[in-house]
């Protein structure tokens, strides 16, 4: 009998360019890339150099304080660039995608191995890396034991794909992968669903896990929002989370030897010309589904409206990424603003505009317009209103922007990550980069606690 949590709290985002349950085609990619800048606190590692051919799960880099956590190419082909930035740091690695081969590796059954010989099976094959940890939202420590390891199969984003047309066919797979990282923990395996899709959905059948539903609106689906739900992290605890896609790729690789890191990826958006799903890989070229966008200014976003990753057109599908979101730019200035009489196109969380009287069931075509600058940073109660957590979000920020460290300890900075709290960005009525402020946050509690 699996736990069920109703959630009241929350948005659900009404934006257009959903993408219906078909795929257009299996796009073939010339170039993919691997970006060290996709995980939180890496310090990289070069193995290759440009020039050096490579095949898929063959090492790009490592990580320089655990250089037994491999970074594999997605794809056979040549190393094309090493892209750096400010300081020589590393921003990616670019491969130009030539033939099929593979590394190969023999099939495993990890359910009957014990912690030590998964975690080196995982590294050594490259899986390791999606396995996140909490607290910080950073790669797992393979020296720590879990309480628990968390995964959300339930996705209430902003047009995030369907997990169950994700997922078809993928069930050997998902259950090889519970049955190995099962071998990580004794706390067990915590598996959330959405309760209106459990009873028809084929991941119900799965062995292993302690199932989870839950009900309610976005970020219902986040699995920060079901871990404080379920467990939460208290100061010394540690959780692990993988997402649905990088555990059926885990075990996939598991059972038939190839890091395969195939994905379905939705192409969503407003500016979306034609919204639909394809057959893609971890870290492809964007160029490869350009016609499924409009033309014009946009913003190509690797994945959701909310937290995903502002890449461009010549950008590329983020590691953990099985979303494109298509924005149209908002580099306008509005007469009037929001004084503006009726503005029945508008969504406005706080019904400020007319729409809030239309159907639940319309969407709109929203863009990146702000609707004005930063402000005033105000105590509210906004931030709690769309925040089904047992915490104070604005003095949790503020504890971030005054760097005291005590004060983020008992706000709850062990709880969140930038993408918790991305919805109270969006309703923020002083324009606040709220996942900014975290994640600056985050990263002096990883420099100052470590």
């Amino acid at each position: 009998m699996s736990e069920h949590i109703r959630l009241k709290k929350g948005l659900d985002i009404p934006l257009a360019g959903a993408a219906p349950a078909k795929i257009a085609e299996t796009v073939a990619p010339d170039l993919v890339a691997l970006k060290p800048t996709d995980f939180k606190a890496l310090v990289p590692k070069l193995a290759v150099k440009e020039g050096d051919s490579v095949q898929a799960g063959d090492v790009l880099f490592v990580d320089k304080i655990h250089p037994e956590v491999r970074f594999c190419s997605p794809c056979s082909g040549v190393v094309q660039q090493i892209v750096r930035g400010d300081k020589r740091k590393l921003l990616a690695v670019v491969v130009k995608v030539e033939g099929q081969q593979s590394v190969k590796f023999d099939a495993v059954d990890c359910a009957r191995l014990d912690k030590q010989a998964v975690t080196a099976i995982l590294q050594e094959r490259g899986l390791w890396p999606m396995i996140k940890q909490r607290p910080y939202g950073i790669i797992a420590n393979a020296e720590d034991t879990p309480k628990s390891i968390f995964v959300s199969a339930m996705y209430t984003a902003p047009l995030a794909p369907d997990p169950d047309f994700i997922m078809d066919g993928q069930m050997e797979n998902l259950q090889a992968g519970i049955d190995a990282l099962g071998r990580l923990t004794k706390g067990g395996m915590h598996f959330s669903m959405a309760a209106a899709k459990e009873a028809g959905s084929a991941m119900h059948d799965l062995k292993g896990v302690i199932f989870h539903t839950f009900d309610g609106p976005h970020p219902a689906g986040n699995v920060g929002i079901q871990i404080n739900h379920i467990s939460p992290i208290n100061k010394g605890e540690i959780v692990w989370t993988v997402d649905l896609v990088s555990l059926a790729a885990i075990g996939r690789c598991l059972r038939t030897g190839v890091y395969d890191v195939t994905r379905m990826v939705a192409i969503t958006g407003p500016a979306a010309k034609e919204p639909c799903y394809v057959k893609g890989v971890q870290g492809m070229s964007l160029k490869s589904v350009a016609k499924y966008t409009a033309e014009g200014n946009v913003r190509y976003v690797s994945g959701d409206a909310l937290t995903g990753e502002s890449v461009g057109a010549d950008g590329f599908l983020g590691f953990f990424d099985n979303q494109v979101t298509i924005l149209e730019e908002g580099d306008y200035y509005e007469l009037l603003g929001w004084i503006k009489p009726l503005r029945l196109k508008k969504f406005s969380y706080s019904h400020l505009y007319w729409s809030w009287l239309a159907s639940k069931k319309k969407t709109y075509s929203l863009d990146t317009n702000t609707n004005g600058g930063p402000r005033a940073f105000v105590v509210s109660d906004v931030y709690g209103k769309v925040l089904p957590m047992d915490i104070y979000p604005v003095y949790l920020l503020k504890a971030c922007l005054a760097k005291d460290i005590e004060k983020m300890e008992n706000l709850g900075i062990y709880e969140v990550i930038p993408e918790d709290l991305a919805l109270c960005e969006f309703v923020c009525p002083s324009k606040i980069e709220i996942q900014k402020i975290l994640s600056d946050g985050i990263d002096l509690m990883l420099k100052e606690m470590a």
